[in-house]
């Protein structure tokens, strides 16, 4: 199958995690080192996104924040096409920005 805007995906986290206790801090601050060590990237502070060939890709990524989420907190989990990504306006004060670099895929014949 060949691949398309429609079909690669873009796996966005959001989250908010307790960080009252040093405990709190520490399991936050695992739960982010955790994503990073799986490929997210930092959007915003506590926005996290991933880039992803295909759908089945997506699910393994997904499966991975699912069995390292923390027992306290709010963690949401969004797919959007690359299509839709590629739509988004982001802004730094007035100044318009760049979109996150979007990873090429080769395909092998």
């Amino acid at each position: 199958m060949r691949l398309t805007s429609y079909r690669v995906l873009w796996i966005l986290v959001f989250y908010d995690l307790p960080t009252e206790t040093k405990k709190d801090r520490s399991i936050a601050s695992k739960f982010r080192k955790d994503m990073l060590q799986d490929g997210f990237i930092m959007f915003q502070f506590s926005i996290y996104l991933r880039h992803c060939s295909s759908r089945e890709n997506a699910d393994v990524h997904i499966k991975r924040i699912k069995r390292i989420l923390p027992l306290k907190g709010h963690v949401g989990m969004m797919t959007i096409t690359d299509k839709q990504f590629g739509m988004m306006e982001l802004f730094y004060g007035k100044q318009e920005k760049e979109l996150p670099y979007t990873p090429q895929q080769l395909e092998l014949f």
